[in-house]
């Protein structure tokens, strides 16, 4: 099998994951009405936690303190980032939701290239930020926004610490301990949130769907593409989370876009993809041999 026809599948698998991720988003939103957004993230994190620690079995013993607070603060940062996400969703279209959100991890790897084309790629994703105001941020809820850019911001740190905790845990069990202390941490919001629709049999089955699909799924398929595909491609493959996000708003939400967010929300995919390629250059430059 040639290199082109491995990575075939894995670019396959890497977007069936974002398209499983963004149907759960959209799961997610119609339960709103009934648990509430906080109610959402509870459902979530306790469902992914319990299929996580079902398939990793994390052992508990052999770790130092410090280990420990970097899982309890990856699970401070899983509950925050799903929590804004989802109270952002309450008020903006799931693609506009998801192009903020993204930011985050955009302004990390342009602060990692540390190269002066970053900057080019940060003029252009503030460009699409603006874009998708229409021109004027008033079209947009102010209150989402900060919540959009809030899980933005918590989506940086969920990278800086799942990197933490990867290095001090084997294999899954560092993400299946910190989803727990995320579950935990958002058990009394949830509850306070959805109250007695917990009891509902229907409603805790589409929470359990929104875990499968958001987490389970997705992880497992980009675990297995990442054995066939470079992580710079995997990355820029990850780019097109607004895209998807997009198509699956209005083929299951009904949420229409205007021209103008549509190039936006390109504009930022393009950054996206820019500032990866760019932090690509320079990791390969950092371990080329000195002659």
């Amino acid at each position: 099998m040639t290199a082109r026809a491995g990575a075939a599948p894995a670019v396959a698998l890497v977007v069936a994951g974002l398209a499983c991720q963004e149907v759960g988003a959209s799961l997610a939103y119609l339960l709103f009405p009934q648990v509430g957004p906080l109610g959402m993230v509870m459902l979530r994190l306790v469902f992914s936690a319990l299929v996580l620690l079902a398939i990793a079995r994390p052992r508990l013993r052999g770790h130092t303190s410090r280990d420990w607070l970097s899982v309890v603060w990856f699970g401070v940062v899983l509950a925050v980032m799903n929590g804004l996400f989802y109270l952002a969703l309450e008020r903006l279209t799931l693609g506009v939701t998801v192009t903020i959100e993204v930011l985050g991890p955009l302004v990390l790897s342009i602060v990692a290239s540390r190269r002066a084309s970053a900057w080019l790629w940060a003029a252009l994703a503030f460009a699409g930020v603006v874009a998708l105001g229409g021109g004027g941020w008033d079209r947009l809820d102010p209150v989402g926004v900060v919540f959009a850019l809030g899980a933005a911001a918590s989506w940086a740190l969920y990278i800086l610490a799942s990197a933490r905790v990867g290095a001090a845990f084997p294999k899954l069990d560092g993400l299946a301990l910190a989803m727990t202390a995320g579950a935990l941490i958002s058990l009394p919001f949830g509850i306070v949130s959805a109250g007695g629709a917990l009891l509902r049999p229907e409603l805790l089955a589409i929470g359990a769907a929104v875990a499968v699909l958001s987490s389970t799924i997705p992880y497992a398929f980009e675990l297995i593409a990442l054995r066939r595909l470079p992580a710079s491609a995997f990355a820029i493959l990850m780019s097109l989370a607004p895209a998807t996000a997009c198509l699956a708003g209005f083929l299951l939400l009904g949420q229409q876009l205007t021209t103008l967010e549509l190039a936006g929300i390109a504009l930022v995919i393009v950054a996206s993809i820019g500032a990866v390629r760019a932090a690509g250059r320079r990791a390969r430059e950092a371990v080329e041999p000195v002659a």
